[in-house]
């Protein structure tokens, strides 16, 4: 009994339910059409946007991990380039004016330039040319092949650091004059002002040194600086020998021998006008000063109380006695 009740009171619970979920559904879609009119294109550009969102995302995620994949990209590198040739040409003039030539054609210029002949008439010229650092390697080819090279020497200094380090300092220096400038704008007292004013100099001073260096060590680093010498007869080496031998003693012994000639000669040079003023002296002294000076008289003889003392006989000679008696 209690069995058939319960279902008999289960069945209405259902159905009353069924009905109330059947209302509300037909509320909803109701309810959904009638706004599907108004929101439709709100909803459309919301998810329009999420969708671009979500793409740009992805897209960073996407170039961050790449970034991250990659290495940094390694800081240029500043060297100086210099090189000195010596080559040996059949005419100066014409291998010069081809020098020129081959610079300003890789967008150089010709710097310091001396020309001189020798005692024969050949002549020699040494020139200093300057070109651009990626044109380096081309003009230094170039010029080795415009006769016989004799001597070569290249050289290059890598001032990276010292180009980095001028570029920070230059950076610090011009943000404390901007300091200095904007303390000077606020001051009110002339001390400070005044204070301010000379540290500001000093400061721009700085700053203007640095920039000299940094143009310095730009012009050095873009342009490489070689060093051309052309002469029409070749250059000649004197070998050393290590072993001297008899003439080579003869020479460092004549060498010096000369040397201690000359240092007596300039060591004589140096007295010679202290001796001549001395025998000037002299000479005024014998000359002058003595024949006036009064003469001493003849010294008197010598005399006691009981009279002058006798004076000593000469002893007669029996020799000289006897020549007198026979000349007689």
């Amino acid at each position: 009994m209690r069995t058939s009740r319960s279902r008999r009171s289960v069945r209405p619970a259902r159905a009353l339910a069924g009905l109330v979920l059947a209302a509300g559904l037909a509320l909803t879609g109701c309810s959904g059409g009638a706004d599907s009119s108004d929101g439709g294109s709100a909803l459309s550009d919301d998810k329009a946007a999420q969708s671009q969102a979500e793409g740009a995302a992805g897209d960073a995620g996407r170039a961050g991990g790449k970034q991250a994949s990659q290495a940094p990209a390694p800081a240029a590198n500043h060297i100086i380039r210099t090189a000195t040739l010596t080559v040996q040409v059949k005419n100066v003039p014409k291998a010069l004016t081809a020098a020129r030539t081959t610079t300003e054609d890789a967008g150089g210029f010709v710097g310091k330039e001396s020309t001189s002949r020798d005692e024969e008439g050949q002549e020699q010229t040494e020139v200093v040319l300057r070109v651009p650092v990626e044109k380096y390697d081309e003009v230094l080819a170039d010029l080795e092949g415009s006769g016989k090279l004799l001597e070569r020497t290249a050289n290059a200094q890598d001032v990276t650091d010292q180009v980095v380090d001028v570029q920070s300092r230059i950076a610090t220096q011009r943000a404390s004059v901007a300091r200095i400038r904007e303390l000077m704008d606020k001051a009110t007292v002339l001390s400070d002002v005044v204070t301010l004013e000379g540290e500001l100099s000093s400061r721009q001073a700085d700053l203007e040194s640095l920039l000299a260096r940094q143009a310095s060590l730009k012009d050095r680093t873009t342009l490489a600086t070689i060093t051309l010498s052309l002469s029409e007869k070749p250059v000649v080496v004197a070998e050393e020998d290590d072993d001297p031998g008899v003439v080579d003693a003869l020479a460092g012994g004549w060498d010096a021998f000369v040397t201690m000639l000359r240092w007596i000669v300039v060591a004589l040079a140096a007295v010679l006008p202290f001796l001549l003023g001395i025998a000037l002296l002299v000479l005024v002294w014998l000359r002058l000063v003595r024949p006036r000076l009064p003469r001493r008289p003849a010294p008197a003889a010598a005399s006691t109380a009981l009279g002058p003392l006798p004076m000593a006989r000469p002893v007669p000679d029996p020799e000289r006695e006897q020549e007198r008696g026979g000349q007689d």
